[in-house]
């Protein structure tokens, strides 16, 4: 009793000391995972506690556990207008990327460390997938949204390429430990078989869940327990005969997240919950797994392994993937250096371990040592680099706190929002009574200084008041620009970024030139329409923040609308 009260003493008190330092580091700028990563090294056996943690299965098993809650999580919040801008370049990083990435980092190490080949491509089949999940963590504590083409790029990718980086990481090993000759063949028919079970299955269970959600009646505080043992059941099935199972429980999250169900936001608060426990426990075990003094004998290879993925794999991998789609130079650079590597290498490490390769220390070092890397040097120059390349864009208006209203029997799913409202607020210093709405919305009242005035009071809107509103989720877009209106205060505002003034996305460029200082427009555009030439300058994959000038204008995409042509162009005179 006294050891199993011990065991609960240290996991609860390395989960504290993660949480309590990620706030620290989160303040310095350092990515949070590197922290979770660090913690465990520091309570191993060569660290200040001295636990000895040698049990590669456990940690196999806790970090695919731990994969499959992140993934599933990072489905659901897959919005389908990701895919218009996104999916097939995506699918060209998350396949021929990795391949391209494996094949050029290989032939590196075997140019410069004259390893075998079959060892070579098994240390690029491990380190060929990228981690959003870290990237996204970054964005996300410094405030940052950047252009909608390379965001859901990013997330797709992260998304679909960590099957292909199992295939090849599984066949490398099998290759390795039987001795048989590689076949590109057999390893495409492992490919495609994956790829198919992973899709066939992960949509299979997708919908069945959406059916057994809108048909029985429990409890709303089991659906996101019933969510996520649902996905663990598809990746076990999917894995079982012979498919991606990370494919499959992607696939199930998207497919449940656009299914409109009146208990998924109450799924997507526990889940957001779970799956960063699901992070920490991961780095947490793998930090303790790790000895730090093994590191000191494979450290030249493994920092140049780091060094020719960052600088030389991952952007030629990256150019040559995106070739087709004719994405702008800028963005481009950003995915090749946003090619973060998260915990998936590390635990693909662990594949050879269990299965018996010869070595099997050096492929666990390598990338162990190549993530560290990866998370400081990229990890901390990711919002500077977003920046600098004008990749971002102020954020979307929002709630500052959402409440769902799962029980009241509504068709559509009804939320309670709360708005602080600020001086950038439409509605600051303005009655309710004064506001107009393009959509239902019903007013509850306001908190000011901890008191709640009711809608009876009629109480004129001040900075630092708490609206409290009820309506549809929906609706909520429409409502939050006028009571948030781009929320707290951004580094980066609205009219500094859009400009000050907004015309339709259906006016013609001769329309415009007669108001703007276009300059001399080019033969044959004159007559197209702002949407039309945008779509053309972007290859029809235009998001909010495109930026085209013209003369002494800039024009930038301020809002789509559903079907993905331009509600409306922000302009802004340059000087």
């Amino acid at each position: 009793m006294t050891e199993i009260t011990g065991i609960m003493l240290l996991i609860g008190s390395l989960l504290l000391v993660s949480i309590l330092a990620a706030v620290v580091s989160n303040r310095l700028g350092a990515p949070l995972l590197l922290t979770f990563l660090v913690v465990g090294m520091l309570a191993g056996e060569e660290g200040l506690l001295g636990i000895e943690f040698d049990n590669p299965q456990l940690a196999f098993f806790i970090g695919s556990l731990a994969l499959v809650i992140i993934l599933f999580d990072g489905g659901m919040r897959t919005h389908k207008e990701r895919f218009r801008v996104a999916l097939w370049p995506a699918i060209s990083l998350a396949t021929v990327g990795v391949a391209l990435t494996c094949s050029i980092t290989a032939a590196a190490v075997v140019w410069l460390f004259n390893l075998p080949w079959a060892t070579a491509l098994l240390i690029g089949a491990i380190l060929s997938s990228t981690d959003a999940a870290a990237v996204f963590s970054i964005f996300q504590s410094k405030n940052l949204r950047i252009k909608q083409r390379v965001a859901a790029t990013l997330e797709i990718e992260s998304g679909t390429n960590d099957p292909m980086a199992v295939i090849l990481t599984m066949t490398m090993t099998t290759v390795i430990v039987s001795s048989q000759a590689f076949s590109y063949t057999a390893m495409a028919l492992d490919v495609l078989q994956q790829l198919v079970l992973g899709y066939a299955v992960g949509w299979l269970g997708g919908r069945l869940f959406v059916i057994m959600a809108r048909r029985i009646t429990v409890q709303f505080t089991f659906f996101p327990l019933l969510a996520a043992a649902s996905a663990v059941v598809i990746f076990a099935v999917t894995s079982g005969i012979g498919g991606s199972g990370f494919l499959a429980v992607y696939l199930m999250g998207y497919l449940i997240g656009g299914a409109r169900l009146p208990q998924l936001m109450h799924i997507l608060q526990v889940q957001d919950g779970l799956a960063w426990l699901s992070q920490i426990m991961m780095f947490l075990i793998l930090g303790l797994l790790v000895t730090p003094s093994h590191l000191l004998e494979y450290l030249p290879l493994s920092l140049s392994v780091a060094m020719l993925m960052i600088f030389i794999a991952r952007p030629l991998a990256v150019v040559i993937s995106l070739l087709p789609f004719s994405f702008p130079w800028r963005e481009q650079m950003f995915v090749s250096w946003v090619g973060l590597r998260g915990a998936v290498p590390i635990i693909l490490a662990l594949y050879p371990w269990l299965s018996g390769v010869e070595d099997q220390q050096l492929f666990f070092d390598i990338a162990f040592v190549v993530v560290l890397v990866s998370l400081v040097l990229q990890g901390w120059t990711l919002v500077p680099m977003a920046r600098w390349l004008g990749l971002e864009v102020p954020a979307e208006a929002a709630p500052d706190r959402r409440m769902p209203l799962d029980s009241v029997g509504s068709k559509d799913p009804m939320e309670l929002w709360a708005y602080l409202v600020s001086d950038r607020s439409p509605a600051c210093d303005h009655y309710w009574d004064e506001l107009r709405w393009s959509v239902p919305v019903e007013f509850v009242g306001v908190i000011r200084d901890g008191e709640w005035l009711l809608p009876v009071q009629e109480p004129q809107f001040e900075e630092g008041d708490i609206a409290l509103v009820v309506a549809k989720v929906q609706h909520k877009d429409e409502i939050s620009r006028v009571l948030a209106a781009g929320g707290k205060a951004r580094e980066l505002s609205s009219s500094d970024f859009f400009g000050d003034f907004s015309l339709r996305g259906d006016l013609t460029l001769a329309d415009v030139a007669g108001f703007y200082p276009l300059g001399d427009l080019p033969d044959g555009i004159a007559g197209k329409t702002l949407n039309d030439y945008f779509a053309e300058k972007f290859h029809r994959r235009v998001v909010v923040g495109d930026q085209l000038r013209l003369g002494q204008v800039q024009l930038t995409v301020r809002e789509l609308r559903d079907d993905g042509e331009i509600a409306s162009v922000g302009v802004k005179l340059l000087t």
